[in-house]
C-alpha cells in the first residue's frame, strides 16, 4: 500500500523536491505551506507520516506537534520535523514535544526518504502477534494499541516500540547504546540522549495510571522494564 506523507513546509523549493523525491519513492505527497494548510489536510484524511518544517509562518511547527500529540486522531502519526536548528537542545525541544525524528537542513533527499522508510518501520512494522499481559499492561501486538485494564493508553509511535520492545524482555537491563541499535536501528544515526527523552516520554504517558515505576533506571548500567513497583 502506497504510505501518505504530509509535507508541512513554506519554502516552496523545498516542498516540491521533497514531494518528487517521495514520489519516486514510491510514496503519495501531500503538500501543506502552514499549520492551518496542514489541520486541513489531516482533517480530510491521516496520512502514515509527518514531515514538518520547525519555522511555519503563524503557529510553529514545534507548537503543531505538541497540539497533534495532544489529539487522540494524530497521537500515533510519525513526525519528523525538518529544521536549520542543529543545536542539541534544539533537538532535545523538538524530541519532548513529540517529535519522531530530527533531519537538519541542508539535507539529500536520499538521507530524508531513508530515515522516512526507517520511521515508518519503527512505527508499523510491528510483527508481533497476539498480546503481552505484563505489571498491569497489556499490549495487543496485531492491533498495535496499549491498555491499562480495560482502559485504552494512547502511546506516541516511538514509545509503543520502546513499551514493547521493554515487555517482551521483562526484568533485563538495557543500556542507551542496546536500546538505540533495539528500537531504532543501527543504519539510523540517533544521539543516545535520545534514549533518555523517549523514557521520560514513556513514563508521562503510563503515571496517570500508576505504572511508570516500571521502567526504572538502574544507575550507570542502563534501563529496564518490572513487572512490580
Amino acid at each position: 500500500m502506497q504510505r501518505r506523507i504530509l509535507i508541512v513546509e513554506d519554502e516552496a523549493s523545498i516542498r516540491d523536491m521533497v514531494a518528487f523525491a517521495l514520489r519516486k519513492a514510491d510514496m503519495l505527497a501531500v503538500p501543506a505551506a502552514d499549520a492551518q494548510q496542514a489541520l486541513v489536510a489531516l482533517a480530510d484524511a491521516p496520512p502514515d507520516l509527518i514531515l514538518l518544517d520547525w519555522m511555519l509562518p503563524g503557529m510553529s511547527g514545534l507548537e503543531l506537534a505538541r497540539r497533534l500529540r495532544g489529539q487522540k486522531e494524530t497521537a500515533e502519526v510519525p513526525i519528523i520535523m525538518l529544521t536549520a536548528r542543529g543545536e542539541e537542545i534544539d533537538r532535545v525541544n523538538g524530541l519532548e514535544a513529540g517529535v519522531d525524528d530530527y533531519v537538519v537542513k541542508p539535507f539529500s533527499t536520499r538521507e530524508l526518504i531513508a530515515r522516512i522508510k526507517a520511521v515508518l518501520r519503527r512505527s508499523h512494522g510491528d510483527d508481533g502477534s497476539g498480546s503481552i499481559d505484563l505489571g498491569g499492561l497489556r499490549i495487543d501486538s496485531a492491533a498495535h494499541r496499549v491498555f491499562a485494564g480495560d482502559t485504552r493508553i494512547e502511546v506516541g509511535p516511538t514509545e509503543y516500540r520502546l513499551l514493547h520492545f521493554f515487555m517482551s524482555h521483562p526484568e533485563r537491563v538495557y543500556s542507551r547504546a542496546q536500546l538505540l541499535d533495539r528500537i531504532w536501528g543501527g543504519s539510523v544515526y540517533v544521539e543516545e540522549r535520545t534514549v533518555d527523552v523517549h523514557i521520560r516520554r514513556l513514563r508521562k504517558t503510563l503515571e496517570p495510571f500508576g505504572l511508570a515505576d516500571r521502567v526504572q533506571t538502574v544507575r550507570g548500567a542502563g534501563y529496564l522494564f518490572s513487572a512490580t513497583a
